[in-house]
């Protein structure tokens, strides 16, 4: 196991002190390998000291332009600040940089899609559902795009596929119902929202969606 192992090693025992040490010596050992410098950034992340880490990760990408990995790390740094525009940015190079996993564009969708550019987000988070074709949280992401843009049969189709990984996923039965709404069939929107509350039973949305449900069959009668 090499150093860079050593410390990665290090930093999941939450040992970070003895893990910095490692980074810096490999940092000095192999001044213009980027890796090193990628791994301290993502050790000064985890130490909520993103001043220093984005240092790092530039200083990364002024070694090697084609370090995905830095345009990654960035990416995040700033969605977690929620400057989604500047992260998309980093997102979109990792994947340009040939960072072919579903993280990178799912982070990238997600960046477009806070940004409130959601037409533009889907692509991304479609490939992501391919590359990771067993994760809930991104089918999950992938159905609400699907739903806000009104592709409601394929966000139908996306919600269902959530509860075969997640039978007691209460948000995908939430939007289920609404999508059941919109289709005017009452019966099933008041089946997907008791399933929710079912699961969930503060589940707010979900009561008011059965609410709406009551109020529409009174109507009827």
């Amino acid at each position: 196991m090499d150093k860079n192992q050593q410390a990665i090693s290090l930093m999941k025992e939450n040992k970070y002190q003895e893990a910095a040490a490692l980074f810096n010596e490999v940092i000095e050992q192999n001044p213009e390998d980027p890796t090193g410098y990628i791994n301290f950034g993502n050790l000064l992340l985890q130490l909520n000291d993103t001043e220093r880490a984005k240092r790092f990760f530039e200083k990364a990408i002024e070694l090697d332009k084609h370090a995905a990995t830095a345009y990654y790390a960035l990416g995040n740094l700033y969605f977690d600040k929620e400057l989604f525009s500047q992260a998309q940015q980093y997102f979109k190079q990792a994947v340009e940089q040939g960072l072919e996993e579903s993280d990178a564009y799912f982070m990238l969708g997600m960046s477009l899609k806070n940004d409130e550019q959601i037409k533009l987000s889907l692509p991304y988070l479609l490939r992501a559902t391919e590359l990771s074709k067993n994760d809930e949280i991104i089918l999950f992401q992938y159905g609400l795009a699907l739903a806000q843009l009104e592709y409601l049969d394929e966000a139908e189709k996306t919600f269902l596929q959530v509860l075969k990984l997640n039978e007691e996923h209460s948000d995908a039965y939430y939007n289920l119902g609404v999508i059941s709404l919109f289709h005017d069939n009452a019966t099933d929107a008041m089946r997907y929202f008791e399933q929710a509350l079912e699961i969930q039973p503060d589940h707010v949305l979900a009561a008011n969606g059965k609410k709406t449900v009551l109020a529409f069959l009174a109507d009827q009668e």
